[in-house]
């Protein structure tokens, strides 16, 4: 994924949010709509009501079963999963919103399958082996028949990070080229006033780290995995980066050959045999006056691949809005319709990664939103589109491939909705909102939770990174502003701590993991609030005069004009 340069946003309210709070609030008359909004409010109340517990169960049965393997991309189960989505949204009389009036929008992933040795040495004045998946994983950097590593020094590169605004720079001019870097996860996070706090920004994330390992030349990256740095554990790890690989067609952009990660106690045993403390350099990082530290190590690794290439498809409904001219913009609803397939079998012997969770549940609740779109008695003014992409597992490709060759020009993409892991432990008086603070989203997100009597609380684990790890991220790249409503965690009925207890547990024993299914513990008063709470954000912003807007500053405010820019003029 190409790089973004990330920018301090400042709160200001737009003037589209503020309409939006009195369509919600108030039942003003929407300007240009042509009739009574609290009719039209009344209506979307009414559809609203067939977002239900008993819809959602079913849908996330059928996509989580064991019939569809895990849903990896260019399986049978991708295959199947396809056509049941495409017969769903044809059911509630959505019509095809894929390029050429097709359901899906297909696209080649190329799959990378590493053969990894069993260990991998570091020589220096003494020398230290890994054992691979206990103490490493490795993965091809190149779509190649091999990828290696020869004798290449190991440098340690602090966060790895070149932050110009945060007058942060962990390279310092070093030449890095034909290097391994050794690198810490996530960003600077002790300091509110330096970067974001705990707050983590694309500068945390991983595939920063190997897009910043390739721009510098270097022949590999190795990042130390802890759990709080990453926010899941090793095993997570284990099963994300192991067996195939999907990525996009190679476009002769540069590459590593090898992109690793290894546990903290093996970087530790790696930094001892150069003679040195990984806490000593981990302290040393903590500082703009850092500079990279080569450790006397030297290392080689081969990597053997083999490659396919296999297609998948994003599955796109189209809902035309009501508006001569409003009806080329449009409002996209997002949820990955992708998991992890089969692989490594769990301590019972179970190998199919089902996702039930992740992410059948988001699925399933753009199809409740559809369903109640299909619902009312008029369509809203803009175009919604309902787009289940594929391959986000495997690095968001779905929607990276859509931003890319996108059906609706950018600058007409009104808002991104997406859905990715629904709550599962019942009704709650919060919701989250993974994004505010950013643009004037805000706005129609508190109308939206307040008419549901939710309170709206912004990213309740700032320090993962959540707003880069799903498909609105690929959207606010091309500018556009994004909604990802996410679980509450003060449960109706349960302790304080309870909603967190079980989020965190569920990270900790199910995620990514085959034990993600459907159970009977599930609980789908809260995922049937969190879908509704999209259907009154879609229908707002897609009945306004004027699309959101980036708050002024923010990261991707200049996209956005850019892309608005580019259909000036266009029919």
């Amino acid at each position: 994924m190409a790089n973004v340069k990330l920018l301090r946003g400042r709160r200001l309210v737009a003037s589209v949010g503020v309409t939006s709070v009195f369509i919600f609030a108030c039942g003003r008359q929407q300007p240009g709509a042509g009739r009574e909004s609290d009719g039209l409010s009344s209506a979307v109340e009414t559809a609203a009501m067939q977002i239900t517990g008993d819809y959602l169960r079913d849908a996330v049965a059928m996509l989580a079963s064991d019939e569809f393997e895990g849903r990896a991309p260019g399986t049978a189960g991708d295959r199947r999963t396809r056509t049941f989505l495409t017969s769903r949204l044809e059911a509630l009389g959505f019509r095809p919103g894929g390029p050429g009036g097709q359901w899906e929008q297909t696209f080649d992933v190329v799959g990378v399958t590493p053969k990894v040795p069993p260990t991998w040495r570091f020589q220096g004045a003494t020398s230290v082996e890994l054992r691979a998946r206990d103490d490493f994983i490795a993965v091809s950097g190149v779509q190649a028949d091999s990828a290696s590593l020869d004798r290449a020094e190991v440098v340690f590169v602090g966060y790895g990070i070149e932050a110009p605004e945060y007058r942060w720079d962990d390279f310092k001019g070093v030449d890095v080229k034909g290097k391994v870097l050794l690198m810490l996860n996530n960003d600077p996070d002790w300091d509110p006033s330096l970067f974001e706090g705990v707050r983590r920004l694309y500068y945390g994330r991983w595939t920063y780290k190997y897009e910043s390992a390739a721009r510098h030349g270097a022949a590999g990256a190795i990042i130390i995995h802890t759990t709080p740095s990453a926010g899941y554990p090793w095993q997570v790890v284990q099963s994300s980066w192991s067996g195939e690989q999907f990525e996009l067609p190679a476009e002769g952009e540069t590459r590593i050959q090898v992109r690793a990660w290894t546990t903290e106690a093996a970087a530790r045993r790696i930094v001892a045999a150069a003679g040195k403390s990984l806490d000593d350099l981990v302290a040393a990082a903590r500082s703009r006056d850092f500079a990279p530290v080569p450790l006397g190590l030297r290392t080689s690794l081969t990597l053997r691949n083999t490659l396919t290439k296999v297609q998948t498809a994003n599955v796109a409904g189209l809902l035309e809005g009501r508006d001569r001219e409003l009806r080329r913009e449009v409002v996209i609803f997002t949820a990955h319709h992708d998991h992890l397939g089969i692989g490594e079998p769990d301590s019972d012997g179970d190998r199919i990664y089902n996702g039930a969770r992740d992410n059948a549940t988001g699925c399933a609740q753009l199809l409740a939103i559809a369903r109640a779109l299909s619902a009312l008695p008029e369509k809203p003014r803009r175009s919604i589109l309902m787009l289940f992409v594929a391959a986000e597992e495997q690095g968001l490709l779905g929607s990276e491939f859509y931003a890319r060759h996108p059906t609706f020009p950018a600058g007409r993409i009104a808002a991104n909705i997406n859905y990715d892991g629904a709550g599962i432990w019942g009704r709650t008086t919060d919701v989250t909102f993974v994004g505010l603070g950013k643009s004037s989203l805000d706005d129609v997100a508190r109308a939206a939770a307040a008419r549901k009597g939710l309170s709206l609380e912004g990213d309740q684990f700032p320090d993962r990174g959540f707003y880069y790890r799903s498909d609105q991220f690929s959207f606010a790249k091309i500018g556009v502003p994004a909604l990802k409503f996410g679980t509450g965690l003060h449960v109706v009925g349960k302790p304080e701590s309870w909603g967190r207890e079980q989020m965190e547990a569920w990270e900790a024993r199910r995620y990514h993991q085959p034990g993600d299914e459907l159970d009977a513990s599930w609980n789908f008063d809260g995922m049937v609030a969190e879908a509704q709470l999209g259907l009154y954000s879609g229908w707002a912003i897609a009945e306004a005069d004027s699309m959101p807007t980036w708050n002024a500053g923010d990261e991707f405010e200049a996209a956005r004009k850019a892309a608005i820019a580019a259909t000036q003029g266009q029919p």
